[in-house]
């Protein structure tokens, strides 16, 4: 049962491993022992640091939990161990971890939720390329599509967000001294994802999002009307709605994280919107199409955006009926694949429709982004 006490969250957020944001939590838990409270380690991990390692000397580290999964046996944090015995304060690394399966929650942000609810603070680190609605960024930055991602809406609820920053050349001159990572393993990292230029945008993405969530957090601080909307405190924007329009398609999910942000930043109350045929649910979907849709929609569900399935022979007039019906400011449509643009006055293709009959209304189509090209 939580607790009526939610327990504090603070975030150490860097934008690459080696960086020092787990070097900085077990700071954070030194101190915090040092003045009395009790604190213990939920989860560390070492990569072989030894001025990290060093700083775990006299905090009581609380044992792993062992999980079997196809013949080979994994540790994770053990929150039941943890809620047993009920510190002050828990430190947990690697907040964006997804658990073995076979473990009581899918990730590790999920198992902080539970001990912040039984009223336990907790410390915990992350990098930005794991928040969800920077996921297209990332990989247009790295190259790489990170799977591990953190909805946004559980970090803005964190009670304090701290900026480990280190400029790229100092990790990189960590990185080739071999604090970070053993020489081989260095050397492929240098050739790859620690390139100078994708630190350098990785950095700037870093600190772009926390002098957002400084001045978001000022401003609400000072307000004096406030709203909560799932545990942040917002003020209300009474004119900006946004909605998205929810596919099958692949690029629909790039369409919602890319929504979102832009959501948060202004203040604006999201829905996510699917329309099928009238008669049996699923129309002329494939089982396919269907499944996607579904995911689609349960993944806008995780980041706290309401969704709602609509019924109608034309998607295109159900879809901007219902926005018209809502005062939605903005539609969110993901940009036609494999189709010349602008399209043809008279194409029948459901983005023009919308774009032709929803002209009171500011219409974003969203284009997929290529990744960076490497040398």
């Amino acid at each position: 049962m939580a607790s009526p006490h939610r327990g504090k969250l603070k975030i150490f957020m860097g934008y690459a491993a080696g960086v020092g944001k787990t070097y900085q939590m077990l700071e954070e838990a030194q101190a915090l022992k040092s003045r009395g409270v009790d604190v213990v380690v939920g989860y560390f991990e070492p990569h072989g640091r030894k001025d990290t390692i060093a700083k775990t000397e006299g905090l009581e580290i609380l044992p792993r939990k062992k999980i079997e999964y196809r013949g080979s046996v994994f540790e994770e944090m053990d929150t039941n161990a943890i809620l047993a015995r009920r510190p002050q304060v828990c430190a947990v690394d690697e907040f964006p971890h997804t658990n073995v399966p076979g473990s009581e929650r899918a990730k590790r942000w999920e198992d902080v939720e539970v001990l912040l609810d039984a009223g336990i603070g907790v410390l915990t680190t992350m990098n930005i390329q794991h928040l969800e609605s920077l996921n297209d960024q990332v990989l247009h930055i790295t190259g790489v599509r990170v799977r591990e991602t953190i909805p946004d809406w559980v970090v803005q609820q964190a009670d304090e967000v701290v900026m480990i920053d280190l400029t790229p050349r100092a990790l990189l001159h960590r990185l080739r001294r071999g604090v970070i990572y053993g020489q081989d393993k260095a050397e492929r990292a240098i050739q790859n994802f620690f390139r100078e230029s994708t630190l350098v945008a990785l950095r700037e993405l870093a600190l772009r999002e926390t002098a957002h969530e400084v001045d978001h957090r000022t401003v609400n601080g000072e307000a004096g009307d406030r709203t909560e909307q799932e545990g942040l405190l917002a003020l209300p924007h009474p004119h900006h709605k946004i909605l998205i329009m929810v596919t099958a398609e692949a690029a629909t999910a790039m369409v919602i994280r890319r929504a979102k942000r832009v959501g948060d930043f202004i203040g604006a109350e999201c829905f996510a919107v699917a329309v099928e045929s009238p008669g049996g649910g699923r129309g002329r979907l494939s089982d396919q199409d269907h499944d996607n849709l579904e995911r689609h929609l349960n993944f806008a569900r995780n980041l706290h955006i309401e969704t709602r399935i609509l019924e109608g022979d034309e998607a295109a007039a159900t879809l901007v009926g219902f926005a018209r019906r809502n005062q939605i400011t903005q539609i969110f449509l993901s940009r036609p694949r494999e189709r010349p643009w602008p399209l043809p006055l008279l194409s029948r293709d459901l983005v023009h429709k919308i774009v032709n009959i929803a002209k009171d209304m500011q219409i974003v189509i969203v284009a997929e982004r290529e990744p960076v090209a490497r040398p």
